[in-house]
């Protein structure tokens, strides 16, 4: 239904963002809308419970296709892999209240001018707009384009110049009130949902409306016992399941400061005037004043500056510096006109502004570029509330398990009505005991059951320092077999402390200052521009920023101050930054430093410069940056000769290296007209600065513990290439004696196509080469083996970026060796977890959380090491600030998988083991009674599942994983041995106890001294009269059926319960193992016990003790044959290796395929090659918040 669409009825939403949808028009109509109603009327309620979990199927019954731009419904589809479906009702804002207050008309001039998406979206004549909501985003329909458009930012084709000129005067109040109204408020809105909605939305889950027609069933045959043990369990389960869904509130407390704060704004005509942050729409303009004003909104910053704490977003609280946007000729987007990060002017949402400094005598203003859910906090807090679904084949499984027993339950029913009918039983009787046979083949524990493990494990993470807000996810932490690992701050300590700098003059590097040896850095441009080229502020008489920076500073035992009023009469600007060297240094070439100008830091640009002012003297400029840069921008000949082979000397010893530059520049014009492209030219070379960067102690033993375990681990970084080689090196990530090959990709220019080329990393021989990160030594040669064995592949985030764009069929080739991804940006990032999930890989990543949101959420299993108030966007965060928490939660998951598994198969088998008892009893029509349900149902199986999963992980990585799939093989054949396992038995004792010579006698004979007073109201075992009450069940195929039913359950409890390789052994579950001993103790006094009044109460006969030793052998012969099979069989590894290997199955993982096709390409991987593209790729992009990350 649905694919015979009209024209116009179908489009894309969001088209080219990973939150892409198609969207389908429907109209309501009457009939079927009235037919639907009866229908629900008719069913009692089933319709409407069809139509919550299947919302397509509610919009094909109640509406016919139409065009979009007629419909009253959309049905919305994703594009991605789940092709989930819902619905939305087409909404309308009239503006007819604007035409009395304000006096708008259609032909208002802001209504006709349709160069905006806000007035294409206004009907005329009769001023409506319609508009959809979908995940707290409105999108309006435009008329001109004939779709639906998102509202509430500005359009991204505008220029600098077009939003100096049309918003740098602010809105008049009719724009702001029809935006107002479109638009809708400027609030991220976090409904805390109730907890009766929560409820009754778990309820509705189809295996709890199960649960509830079993108890109903229950209730009516006076089974109100267990009933109200399946309503406990099932309240615990939705209460803690509840809480987890429950993190609205948390939310809730982390947006609702910020959706109230008053802001001072620009009216065209008005002036400012001070407004609640509600009220503010897209291309308002707000005055900044002050410091520490909580951001309401995005906005582009169009005059002065500002340092803002971005710690929200990124997780860093690092100051950054904003500067603003200037107004240019060219009509290109604003985000196109520089090569300069974009961002470095907007002032995010959630952020906080430290400190906001005008540009002369002139406001700090800023345009809102976007309001809302639109914004970064805003998209932020989307992510949580509309996680991206798992694809995790378990709970794909195990709805086919659960449609199996239905399956069962299905044939059950159909013996049952043959059976009941042909004995002449009442109708209502047939039809009780057919629906009893789907509450015993379909376990409505299991949801309870399944629960109580993750919570388990859950708790034992917690202990763990590691704390969970997607519980479900700790099982696929069992599957990991890739894992991520950010670099500064993960892999490495946070810190990067000053180890020396290399100074140079026209004869090439001087000797190397070391910080160590406690001498004062010499006086001179070197120090100036390590006391200047920086983002620091004062603030409250603390100097704050980047932590690099701030050692940077540190080092030289200079003093920074805040220029006062008088500084105005020596020609510099009041307010701004003073950095003076300390009267501890003695006599000092200059007396202080003015810092007019920044052009901060950008991981595009990979520098900053300054322009300064000395003190009476001259204005100058410096620059620090990543070396290869920096160089760059330097006059040629101060450059020295042995730029590169010093370069590497520190940095394959692991140091971070920071180039330093300087020139004087002109005064006769304004720090702020010149252009950062005059200013970074033609530069001097002053030297290098040498920060360390450790590693830390964890990180060796737990990156030796996953390769031991085959888990593969690869090093996503911003910072310079041969410096995460080197920690890849040293790390152990990558061994003694593998190689590793750089592969470098350049872009087509003019004529020449994009280029690949491959070449051999030498740790020792320096052979220079001029490409990017040049400095990496390349072995010329092709050694004999080059090869054989393993090697690893390192690249940069360019390369990648032209790898992904122009070679995109070399990219899984890469990836699948691809170890080490240097300077890579935060998109990136994302996008390379991505291409990994295509490989099949189940990749986890590990960060710091400072820039690696989009990574961790786009990861299977995302592990923040920030406790900041990012980290909300990961489903798990360690107390604990280094990895060893990734091998914990991997452990942890494979347990969880495990224990799932064991449950799973343990349900079957009680469901399976009740299913065949019953059906064999019915076959006599007869069943068990209440209290031998009960028995079985809570006193054995309800404790053996709340018990079975204590078992904690076993503290040993093991090379393979478990079986990722309740559809497995193993675990497949496991269930249904075991199932026939207990047929067979079942079926003898069932056959054998009717050939009993004691069986045809009166019942005393078998037992004389007990059977009297069952005999008085018993006269036929075999035939029961259906007049009777309690004594109804009691027979001797009931009394066999029922011992050997309820030990059975004991017994496959003790054979599933896994212990080595993935769980602890079964004996240090101690709770566990001490309720079997009391289950099968209490079970075998019942067998053995002659105590009338119990066998009375459990409706069940006395038969000779040879019978009950003979129900004992049977039970030990199942057992045997049964753990036998488990054991030599089922947990046989090295059996089904072999079966494999015999059948010649291989994995159908992607990876699993690339790694056997490049195992026998002999040309692979290529050396000492260049390849070039000769077809254009698609590109890759990653549409997250990117954090200023730190990459020199």
């Amino acid at each position: 239904m649905g694919d015979h669409l009209e024209k116009g009825q179908h489009a894309l939403l969001n088209e080219g963002d990973e939150n892409e949808m198609e969207i389908f028009g429907y109209r309501t109509q009457g009939c079927k809308k009235a037919l639907c109603l009866i229908g629900s009327i008719f069913s009692l309620g089933i319709l409407p419970l069809v139509f919550y979990w299947r919302p397509a199927w509610h919009v094909w019954a109640n509406c016919v296709p139409c065009s979009l731009q007629e419909a009253d419904v959309v049905l919305l589809k994703t594009t991605d892999e789940f092709k989930i479906y819902s619905w939305k009702r087409v909404m309308w804002i009239s503006l007819s209240a604007l035409n009395r207050t304000s006096g708008l008309t259609p032909d208002h001039p802001l209504i006709t001018d349709e160069e905006y998406i806000i007035n294409r979206a206004i009907r005329k004549p009769d001023l409506k707009v319609r508009y959809i909501k979908v995940q707290k985003i409105r999108y309006v329909w435009n008329n001109l384009e004939g779709q639906f458009q998102k509202i509430g930012s500005l359009e991204d084709w505008l220029s600098s110049a077009k939003i100096h000129q049309k918003f740098g005067l602010g809105l008049t109040s009719e724009e702001q009130e029809i935006r107002r109204l479109i638009c809708g408020p400027n609030a991220i809105d976090v409904e805390i949902t109730p907890i009766w909605k929560l409820l009754v939305k778990e309820v509705l889950n189809p295996f709890y409306i199960f649960q509830l027609f079993s108890v109903c069933l229950w209730f009516s045959e006076d089974y109100k016992e267990y009933a109200l043990a399946i309503i406990l369990m099932s309240v615990i389960s939705i209460a803690l399941t509840v809480y987890d869904l429950r993190q609205s509130v948390k939310l809730h407390h982390l947006v609702e400061s910020h959706n109230s704060i008053t802001v001072s704004v620009c009216e065209r005509k008005a002036g400012v005037q001070d407004l609640e942050s509600r009220l503010l729409v897209p291309g308002d303009l707000l005055i900044l004043t002050g410091s520490r004003v909580q951001m309401p909104c995005d906005a582009i910053l169009i005059d002065g500056s500002c340092v803002v704490d971005e710690g929200m977003l990124t997780g860093e609280s690092i100051p950054v510096t904003k500067t603003p946007l200037s107004q240019m000729a060219s009509s290109a987007p604003w985000k196109m006109q520089t090569e300069a990060d974009p961002r470095r002017h907007v002032l995010f949402c959630g952020t906080e502004v430290i400190q906001a400094r005008a540009a002369g005598s002139g406001s700090v203003r800023a345009v809102v570029l976007q309001t809302g859910f639109n914004t970064a906090k805003g998209d932020l807090v989307r992510s949580i509330l509309y996680p991206k679904p798992m694809n995790f084949k378990l709970y794909r499984d195990a709805i086919r398990f659960l449609l199996c027993l239905v399956g069962t339950a299905t044939i059950g029913m159909i013996y049952t009505l043959c059976v009941y009918v042909l004995s002449g039983e009442p109708p209502e009787e047939v039809v009780r005991k057919a629906l009893d046979v789907i509450t015993i083949a379909v376990p409505p524990a299991l949801p309870a059951a399944l629960t109580t493990g993750i919570i388990y494990a859950q708790r034992r993470l917690k202990k763990k320092g590691i704390f969970c807000i997607s519980p479900q996810r700790i099982n696929v932490c069992g599957q990991l077999n890739l894992v991520c690992f950010d670099k500064t701050g993960t892999l490495t300590r946070g810190g990067l402390d000053p180890w020396g700098v290399v100074p140079c003059d026209q004869n090439g590097f001087q000797a190397v200052h070391c910080f160590a040896s406690g001498k004062a850095l010499p006086q001179g441009p070197l120090c100036a521009a390590m006391a200047t080229c920086h983002s620091l502020i004062l603030l409250d008489g603390a100097i704050q920023g980047d932590p690099l920076d701030l050692k940077m500073f540190e080092a030289t035992k200079w003093e920074m101050t805040i220029s006062g009023g008088d500084f105005h009469t020596k020609g510099m600007p009041a307010d701004t930054t003073v950095v003076k060297p300390t009267d501890a240094l003695g006599q000092v070439p200059v007396e202080g430093l003015v810092i007019l100008r920044q052009f901060p830091f950008s991981s595009a640009l990979q520098r900053m410069t300054v322009i300064v002012q000395e003190m009476g003297g001259a204005r100058l400029a410096f620059m620090k940056g990543a070396p290869e840069r920096v160089a760059s921008f330097c006059q040629p000949d101060t450059v020295p000769s042995s730029f590169i082979s010093e370069l590497q000397i520190y940095t394959t010893q692991g140091f971070r290296v920071i180039a330093l530059a300087y020139k004087k520049v002109e005064s006769d014009c304004p720090a702020t007209a010149l252009m950062r492209e005059k200013v970074e030219s033609d530069l001097v070379f002053l030297g290098l600065l040498i920060l360390e960067n450790r590693l830390k102690e964890e990180t060796k033993p737990v990156l030796e513990e996953l390769i031991s375990a085959r888990i593969r681990t690869v090093m996503i970084t911003g910072d310079n290439l041969q410096t995460a080689i080197t920690v890849a090196r040293k790390s152990g990530m990558v061994s003694e004696g593998q190689k590793i090959i750089l592969v470098e990709a350049n872009e087509a220019t003019g004529s020449s196509s994009a280029s690949i080329s491959w070449k051999l990393v030498e740790e020792k021989k320096q052979i220079p080469s001029g490409n990017q990160d040049n400095y990496i030594n390349i072995r010329e040669e092709v050694p004999d083996n080059g090869r054989e064995g393993s090697y690893h592949f390192a690249l940069s985030g360019k390369s990648f970026q032209v790898i992904s764009q122009n070679f995109s069929s070399l990219l899984p080739k890469i990836l699948i060796n691809g170890t080490i991804f240097a300077r890579m940006s935060p998109g990136q990032k994302s996008s390379l977890v991505e291409e990994f999930q295509k490989l099949d890989y189940f990749v986890g990543m590990c960060g710091d959380g400072a820039n690696d949101c989009g990574a961790l959420k786009m990861a299977h299993v995302g592990i923040s090491l920030s406790e900041q108030e990012a980290s909300v966007a990961s489903p798990f965060t360690s107390k604990t600030p280094n990895i060893e928490c990734v091998p914990h939660l991997i452990k942890e998951g494979r347990a969880a998988l495990v224990t799932s598994f064991c449950m799973f198969k343990y349900m079957a088998l009680y469901s399976m083991i009740q299913y065949v008892g019953v059906l064999l009893l019915y076959w006599e029509t007869n069943s068990l009674s209440n209290y031998q349900f009960l028995f079985q149902d809570l006193a054995i199986t309800t404790l053996i599942g709340v018990t079975m999963n204590l078992n904690g992980a076993n503290p040993k990585l093991v090379p393979f994983r478990p079986a990722g799939r309740l559809i497995s093989p193993p675990l497949l054949l496991s269930v249904i041995l075991n199932i026939l396992l207990s047929l067979a038995m079942h079926i003898v004792g069932f056959v054998l106890v009717q050939k009993q010579p004691w069986y045809l006698m009166e019942l005393h004979s078998a037992c004389p001294t007990r059977n009297e007073s069952i005999l008085a109201i018993t006269t036929s075992p075999h035939v029961p009269e259906k007049t009777r009450s309690n004594s109804t069940f009691a027979s001797f195929e009931n009394t066999t059926i029922w011992f050997l039913g309820t030990i059975n359950c004991i017994i496959v409890a003790l054979v599933f319960s896994k212990g080595k390789p993935f769980r602890q052994p079964t004996y240090t579950n101690y709770i566990f193992v001490l309720v079997l001993i009391l289950q099968m103790g209490l079970c075998l006094f019942i067998l053995f016990a002659d105590i009338p009044d119990l066998h009375r109460r459990l409706d069940l006969l006395c038969t000779p003790v040879l019978w009950r030793v003979y129900i004992l052998v049977m039970i030990s012969s199942n057992f045997v044959v049964s753990l036998a099979v488990e054991e030599t069989i089922i947990e046989n590894r090295a059996l089904w290796l072999a079966v494999k290997r015999c059948f010649g199955y291989q994995s159908k993982s992607q990876y699993r395929i690339w790694q056997r096709n490049l195992a026998n390409d002999s040309s692979w991987p290529p050396l000492n090659q260049i390849s070039y593209s000769d077809m254009q790729g698609v590109s890759y992009s990653n549409p997250v918040f990117e954090s200023n990350e730190e990459q020199l």
